[in-house]
């Protein structure tokens, strides 16, 4: 696999991988990642610790001391998801960032194939999600899951099948334009749309979680998630237009 440490040329791509509280999950998926990443494209790989009172970080800086490509950046106190998805970016070296999820629910075999859809869809796609299929939950959570996409394709019309899915793909300078709020991570497709860019969908394999349960609950975002919904909404309503602004250069005498 191609290294590359943190003083040398910048990665083709980066990894953004937040965690809390993920010890046991972690040395399984970074190798997942490496070796779907290959050994022919250079990639770091991040993984924010949001604040986790387990193992996590003392499993991560045991795995640095052998992977020069492998990072971490750690919240003092757990901040939520968006916030560390955010951490991530803007600590990336690469222009192209991949986030998943750090349960090892997201395969990262399908990393290579958000990375070709990205590729392929330039300059007009500036965001390639993953849809699960065969989603590994509970009943209750799959009729939430679709409850909150339904109602969110009905107010914001993003095209969306599942935006929950944390495996996606996109250019960095993009999600840095975007308008930062806690939340974000869950209506990219609407805010990429807005910024006057195309989407891309990948369908994904959903997992069952190895080891843990859930850290970043349903119970803890659904009525902030109806507020941010609004704000979203709000948001699009206030761009129609996304301009396309070029200069008119001087006649030559």
């Amino acid at each position: 696999m191609s290294e590359t440490p943190a003083s040398g040329a910048p990665p083709a791509v980066s990894i953004v991988v937040p965690v809390r509280n993920e010890a046991g999950n972690i040395a399984p998926l970074v190798d997942e990642i490496a070796t779907a990443l290959g050994k022919d494209r250079s990639f770091e790989i991040i993984y924010v610790n949001d604040g986790s009172t387990d193992r996590t970080e003392s499993e991560l800086t045991q795995l640095m001391a052998s992977r020069p490509w492998l990072r971490q950046i750690k919240h003092r106190i757990s901040c939520g998801q968006s916030a560390a998805v955010s951490s991530g970016v803007l600590h990336a070296r690469a222009g192209i960032v991949v986030t998943l999820d750090g349960d090892g629910q997201n395969d990262p075999a399908f990393i290579p194939a958000l990375l070709e859809a990205l590729a392929a869809g330039a300059p007009r796609v500036g965001l390639v999600a993953g849809q699960r299929v065969g989603r590994q939950a509970t009943g209750f959570k799959k009729f939430q899951s679709r409850l909150a996409n339904g109602v969110r394709n009905v107010v914001l019309r993003d095209g969306a099948r599942d935006t929950g899915c944390g495996l996606k793909a996109f250019r960095r300078d993009l999600f840095l334009a975007l308008p930062y709020f806690d939340g974000l991570h869950r209506f990219l497709p609407a805010l990429v749309r807005r910024e006057g860019y195309d989407i891309g969908y990948v369908d994904v394999v959903d997992r069952p979680r190895r080891f843990g349960t859930s850290n970043y609950g349903m119970w803890d975002r659904l009525w902030v998630g109806i507020l941010d919904l609004i704000g979203v909404w709000w948001l699009i309503r206030r761009r129609h237009r996304v301009p396309h602004v070029l200069e008119v250069k001087r006649n030559a005498d």
